[in-house]
């Protein structure tokens, strides 16, 4: 059978029953039509013209969008007809359309105006109705609005030397064809260069030789082009260009060599910078060279261990590397490497000595080691005097700085060998000795919010040590620049200090950094309340009552939690200060927990 067969008779039927329901249930509305006589003639029943959905798509565009643009779609109904298409759209991966219009008659189509939407993805689909009711959804079609595409080029790092890789990248650039060109200029003067033309297809590349500019800084910039749209990129400013190696020179380090030495090249370099200075070593005139250390900062200088290396002749060198790459080596210098009497060195003990400090030496004498004494003398001096002795199988002494005034000395270690005779090590010069106790100075806070006596954004903590501090024993790996943390404020009532004794403290995440608590001595908070600030905490070097001390200073950020709960004092007073033992000064002195009172006239805080 057919399907047409099959589909007359199954209308058939279904015309029968809906005849026999009408007549046990009175007149009904139905979707089939038919007619009937009182006769026994045949009777004809026919079924709904339309049983099926419309066939709907959308028209892809070809082009990135822009501007007013016309969406269409393609609909159909082979039996009862097309009677709508509503055109929608949505975000990328949203999940919300947005109706655009709906069309009665084909060309089924309407308008956008595609600058009322951010660029980007966007999904177009169509929903069709036939004139019998039934609806088709089309598969969505993905479409970029690009009213304002861009480009950024890649950063080829702050200093260049030789040939470069640059590449350009563009964003929101839709499926049009984009012509892009990188330039560059002197750093700031605007007068822009092309590097390359014409980069039709991604990366947008090209290599940029520098070697033909003076060494200096320069700007760069991408510049994408389609038709009338035009794009440029956030300018790179103020990349060096270096091309010329450092300059570097050995110093002698006297002849000749034994035990442990100090080897020290001098270089520069006036573009980008001394990066590393490589301090070698080979044995004779040979080419296989050794390096000892690799310094980084001036003086670039190493320890030098001639004990473990066969007497002779040795050359000395020097490698430098600039911020750029370039790198230079020094003439060489040739000396002996003796060890046959004694050696004598003093390991630096570091800038500052407090206490009982530790002195390293480094000790050989092939006639044996009666004595390996330590001495110290004030800077610049030629008195020294012991400062501590060396045991036998040992290497370091102790030497109590407390017996000696603060100050600068100078320090060398001394051995006596078999034989009586002396070696003295080389002079570590300038190591200060301070046994000053590390203390608070001062508590200060200042208003630069905008009510007085409340604590509000703007407003600062300043906390000033006696001496220069490690910051990083304040908050581990801080440097001093300006580091994100929270003030808290709590009411005084919830650490037992009274309801005037409110106090802020200073958290990174949820630990507290070394600086200990304030206590304003005022009503700043209600009762067994607590406020938290976003804050920012610096760290500078200044000069108080001629010494050089750290200043630490908290300037708050809008009240984060606990708004609401916030005072605003009327009762003026000195606030106090405990500080932390955990930070400590630069010779790893813990500071002093004694609280510190806020000098000057009796005033509300912030």
């Amino acid at each position: 059978m057919s399907g047409t067969t099959l589909r007359t008779a199954a209308l058939a039927v279904l015309a029968i029953v809906l005849i026999a329901f009408s007549a046990l249930n009175g007149p009904q509305f139905s979707t089939a039509a038919y007619s009937s006589s009182s006769t026994n003639a045949p009777s004809t029943a026919s079924a709904a013209a339309d049983w099926t959905p419309p066939t709907v798509s959308v028209q892809a565009p070809s082009t990135a969008l822009k501007g007013a643009v016309t969406l269409s779609a393609v609909a159909a109904d082979g039996e009862t007809g097309v009677k709508s298409v509503a055109l929608s759209v949505q975000a990328a991966g949203a999940d919300t359309w947005t109706p655009l219009c709906t069309a009665t008659a084909a060309p089924y189509s309407c308008t956008w105006n595609t600058s009322a939407v951010p660029d980007g993805g966007y999904d177009v689909r169509a929903v069709a109705i036939d004139n019998a009711g039934y609806s088709a959804t089309s598969a969505s079609v993905r479409v970029t609005v690009s009213n304002n595409f861009g480009v950024t080029l890649s950063d080829p790092g702050d200093v260049v030397r030789g040939t470069v890789a640059l590449s350009a990248t563009l964003q929101n650039a839709g499926l049009g064809v984009y012509t892009v060109r990188i330039e560059y200029a002197v750093a700031g003067s605007g007068n822009w260069r092309s590097l390359c033309l014409n980069l039709l297809t991604p990366p947008y590349g090209c290599n940029w030789n520098t070697a033909g500019l003076a060494n200096g800084f320069y700007d760069l910039r991408a510049v994408a082009t389609q038709t009338l749209t035009t794009a440029i990129s956030p300018v790179l400013t103020d990349v060096l260009v270096d091309n010329t190696a450092p300059a570097v020179s050995m110093l002698d380090p006297g002849s000749p060599l034994s035990g442990t030495v100090t080897i020290t090249a001098s270089a520069s370099d006036a573009d980008s910078g001394v990066a590393s200075v490589a301090l070698q070593y080979a044995l004779g005139g040979g080419s296989a060279w050794t390096t000892i250390c690799t310094a980084t900062v001036a003086p670039y200088s190493c320890r030098f261990k001639t004990t473990g290396l066969a007497g002779g002749s040795y050359g000395l060198r020097a490698v430098a590397t600039d911020a750029a790459g370039n790198t230079a080596t020094s003439a060489v210098i040739t000396r002996t490497i003796d060890n046959t009497i004694s050696s004598i060195s003093l390991d630096d003990p570091g800038t500052y000595l407090s206490g009982g400090a530790a002195l390293t030496t480094s000790a050989a004498s092939t006639a044996g080691i009666t004595s390996v004494t330590v001495q110290y003398a004030v800077s610049g001096t030629s008195s020294w005097s012991t400062a501590c002795t060396v045991p036998q199988d040992a290497i370091a002494c102790v030497w109590d700085t407390s017996v000696v005034p603060d100050g600068i000395y100078d320090l060398r270690s001394v051995l006596v060998d078999g034989t009586g005779r002396q070696t003295v090590s080389v002079v570590v010069t300038g190591r200060r000795v301070d046994n000053t106790p590390v203390r608070g100075l001062d508590v200060q806070t200042a208003g630069g919010g905008a009510v007085a006596g409340r604590a509000d954004a703007g407003d600062t903590v300043t906390l000033t040590y006696s001496k220069q501090m490690s910051t990083g024993s304040i908050a581990t790996g801080w440097n001093g620049s300006a580091l994100p943390v929270t003030v808290r404020l709590r009411d005084g009532g919830l650490l037992g200090t009274g309801g005037s004794g409110d106090t802020i403290d200073v958290l990174v995440g949820s630990a507290s950094v070394g600086l200990g608590s304030v206590n304003l001595r005022g009503d700043y908070i209600k009762t067994n309340k607590t406020a938290t600030f976003p804050a920012t905490m610096t760290a500078t070097t200044e000069t108080v009552g001629g010494a050089s001390v750290t200043v630490v200073r908290i300037t708050l950020g809008t009240v984060n939690a606990g708004s609401g709960t916030l005072r605003t004092a009327t009762v003026a007073a000195n606030m106090t200060w405990s500080p932390s033992a955990a930070a400590t000064d630069l010779a790893g002195t813990r500071c002093s927990i004694a609280p510190v009172t806020e000098t000057g006239p009796l005033d509300r805080e912030f």
